[in-house]
């Protein structure tokens, strides 16, 4: 079932791909920012990882913490998206257990729309930024999701992807932030 704004989040209790405990609780009276993901080598999720990467620094000054889901295995995500060197806490879960929780769904209407709709998007995640498929782990239409959790713990933004390439908008993660529109206008790194 999907989430709605204003409802509390769902706890957690799972470890990082590193073996570091994580928990819905660990973050209470901060803001967070929960991902949802496709598999390890996925272009467009390793893309949109690359995309925060870059960003994080303004969202961790505005006291933003971030944790970030995949449905592959831990040595996968390592292997893969871990290169990229995520400043925030990846989670592998490959049972679904925390997708099914948040309402994670899959489509393959979604999954050919990414194709047909952001080829550009696709072949600068591979091209542009060398972010070559691999070994696709679990289901291949899974769709991704965003969450802006409130420091008391409910759901400010609850996004859920129509493709598998399609994420909250970073304008809205701003504005979560409260970070001045000035600062998006100087901002100079490409959003897809």
């Amino acid at each position: 079932m999907k989430h709605q704004e204003g409802q509390q989040a769902i706890d957690f209790q799972v470890k990082d791909i590193y073996g570091t405990p994580i928990s819905l609780a660990d973050y209470a009276g901060r803001k967070l920012m929960i991902s949802f993901y496709r598999y390890a080598s996925c272009p467009l999720c390793n893309l949109r990882v690359h995309e925060l990467i870059q960003r994080f620094p303004a969202f961790e000054a505005k006291g933003l913490s971030m944790l970030a889901f995949f449905q592959s295995p831990a040595e996968r995500i390592r292997e893969y998206v871990g290169k990229q060197d995520a400043p925030f806490p990846i989670i592998a879960d490959p049972s679904h257990a925390v997708y099914q929780r948040y309402g994670v769904t899959s489509s393959w209407l979604g999954f050919g729309k990414a194709f047909a709709l952001k080829l550009p998007m696709v072949f600068h995640a591979v091209i542009g930024e060398g972010f070559w498929p691999g070994k696709m782990d679990g289901d291949k239409a899974t769709l991704p999701a965003d969450f802006l959790i409130t420091p008391e713990q409910t759901i400010y933004r609850a996004f859920y992807g129509s493709d598998i390439g399609d994420h909250l908008p970073i304008e809205e993660i701003y504005s979560f932030l409260e970070i001045e529109p000035s600062f998006l206008q100087s901002e100079n790194m490409g959003a897809w």
